[in-house]
């Protein structure tokens, strides 16, 4: 079990990253980075899908 949350928490902070990164690159906003890390991997299928 411990290792299952490990992997977890690993995708999220990954997925969170990506997200801020992402958003960074295309908006130049610490603001919109942040809440785009809020929402982490729901952000990162949606510029996938849009761009």
């Amino acid at each position: 079990m411990s290792y299952r949350k490990e992997t977890i928490r690993t995708g999220i902070s990954f997925g969170s990253a990506l997200a801020m990164v992402i958003s960074w690159s295309v908006n130049k906003s610490v603001l919109w980075a942040i809440i785009h890390g809020i929402f982490s991997w729901l952000y990162v299928v949606y510029y996938l899908i849009r761009y």
